[in-house]
């Protein structure tokens, strides 16, 4: 029976083919051309893990992928596939936590813009080389002065602060342009109505709540809804890289353990390779080549593997590949690495039984106890023991209202960081300058009212010596007058006669 096998059933080709859970940890792909069934078979191995205790990360870009918390409903079909490959349907709902970016269909997710850092905030503000050295910068001058960079608010500020002191900052860690930093704030306002603020503050998400058990022994199947998201792809990828880089820094080794601690599907793995800069091309890489140490399972899920860059592609153990169509030559090329990446059957040509699968059908090669590649088998999907197809928005809220994390990251936080500080700083500054102001402005009115007074007192001095100079000179007698009186002038008369 294939419940009764050590590892993930994932259908039935001439025997059952299972995915080994003490090899999952070395990765996989989930390929194949859209409607051919790889959101069921995503949905069947996160159930699949959970089931076996294992976390799982996914992301629901469509919505279909929701109804892995609803109980399914086979239908004769369903239930005769099922029963020509040895199993029976159990219909049960997986342990569900909802996430968001937006906080509108799940959770809120945030980090801060520190924790980002410059390489994946430079891509998801679509920087250039330039644009993306100044932005470094920001960093350097924001960790040197101890700066707390949280959200997008507090990264404006210090676009403006070493805006303002671009000629010290300049001398110190190279030239700013003032073209560089207005490019970045138009960037960062691109970025917010396309609803990127919201990602950016805290509380901060704790990987310890994506990487729950619960009591019955089943892993945490963590959905994020990428429905809105997808509309803003460079925001979406630089997320998952971010989230994926996050669980490599802080996950301790374990080696290779008896099955994964977690697993991370990253649907629309295009996205991620689409543009992207050798920096970032490079840490993907490593990430992907060393994360399996750490316990953590990164299934990629794309149309065609041809999207994955051979250096990833490689490290990718097992492989599930839905059907594909060649009608340009491109996608003729495509089929042709896709064919190419399996481990021949001598049984059918690889290369026309991917032209030929039909729906629920895919060419599927896991590893081996060894880990070696299984030769490739064309294998009938199970169905899964979930709902196919979309959760209702009742049954959604429903799920949420018995989340484990409700409650812990809805009310943002906002404690002191870059903004206020240097608001702190420039409002201390503007009042420094206006007491400066004040005080040279009375000094002046001091001054001229001191020169007025120096100048009423040398007035009032000078009066004061004159008098006493005045006072100090000798006084002459009086001059007698000649005038003769009239009496006198009337003698003389008598007295000539």
């Amino acid at each position: 029976m294939p419940e009764a096998a050590p590892g993930l059933f994932l259908g039935q080709s001439d025997k059952p083919e299972h995915l080994l859970f003490h090899r999952a940890n070395r990765h996989g792909v989930v390929a194949g051309a859209t409607g051919t069934g790889k959101t069921v078979t995503l949905q069947i191995m996160a159930q699949g893990f959970s089931d076996a205790g294992v976390p799982v990360f996914c992301a629901d870009v469509k919505g279909d992928l929701s109804g892995i918390c609803v109980p399914g409903s086979p239908n004769e079909k369903l239930l005769a596939r099922a029963a020509g490959m040895g199993l029976t349907l159990t219909p049960k709902a997986a342990p569900v936590v909802f996430w968001d970016l937006y906080g509108l269909k799940g959770h809120p997710i945030r980090t801060t813009v520190s924790e980002i850092g410059p390489l994946l905030l430079a891509r998801m503000l679509n920087l250039n080389d330039v644009q993306e050295g100044v932005l470094s910068v920001i960093f350097h001058v924001a960790d040197t002065e101890g700066l707390l960079l949280l959200d997008l608010d507090d990264l404006r500020a210090m676009l403006v602060h070493v805006g303002e002191n671009a000629e010290r900052i300049g001398r110190e860690v190279g030239n700013v342009a003032p073209a560089s930093i207005a490019a970045i704030q138009r960037s960062i306002l691109q970025l917010e109505q396309q609803g990127g603020k919201a990602f950016f503050g805290e509380p901060a998400l704790r990987l310890e709540d994506m990487m729950r058990t619960g009591l019955d022994g089943r892993g945490q199947v963590n959905v994020l809804d990428a429905t809105k998201l997808m509309g803003s792809p460079r925001l979406y990828a630089a997320f998952l890289l971010w989230l994926l880089s996050e669980l490599f820094e802080q996950l301790p080794e374990v080696g290779d353990p008896e099955k994964p601690r977690l697993v991370f599907f990253f649907d629309e793995a295009h996205l991620l390779f689409n543009d992207t800069p050798d920096a970032l091309r490079e840490k993907v890489e490593q990430v992907v080549r060393l994360i399996r140490s750490k316990g953590v399972g990164v299934y990629f899920v794309t149309q065609n593997p041809a999207d994955i860059p051979d250096s990833v592609l490689a490290q990718l153990g097992n492989r599930i590949q839905h059907a594909l169509r060649a009608y340009t030559p491109a996608e003729q090329r495509g089929l042709k690495a896709a064919s190419d990446s399996f481990r021949p059957n001598p049984a059918f040509d690889t290369a026309e039984a991917i032209q030929g699968l039909g729906v629920g059908e895919a060419l599927v090669s896991t590893l081996d106890e060894k880990g070696a590649p299984n030769i490739v088998a064309r294998t009938a999907i199970r169905p899964p023991d979930s709902r196919l197809g979309p959760a209702t928005d009742a049954e959604r809220a429903a799920v949420m209202a018995a989340s484990p994390v409700r409650g812990l990251y809805e009310a943002v936080v906002d404690r002191e960081s870059a903004e206020e500080i240097l608001a702190a700083r420039r409002g201390e500054a503007d009042q420094a300058s206006a007491d400066a102001k004040l005080a040279e402005a009375r000094a002046k009115a001091d001054a001229v009212a001191a020169r007025e007074a120096e100048k009423v007192a040398a007035a009032r001095d000078k009066e004061q010596a004159r008098y006493e100079r005045e006072a100090a000179r000798p006084r002459a007698a009086p001059r007698r007058s000649t005038r003769e009186t009239p009496i006198e002038a009337a003698t003389k008369s008598v007295l000539r006669t």
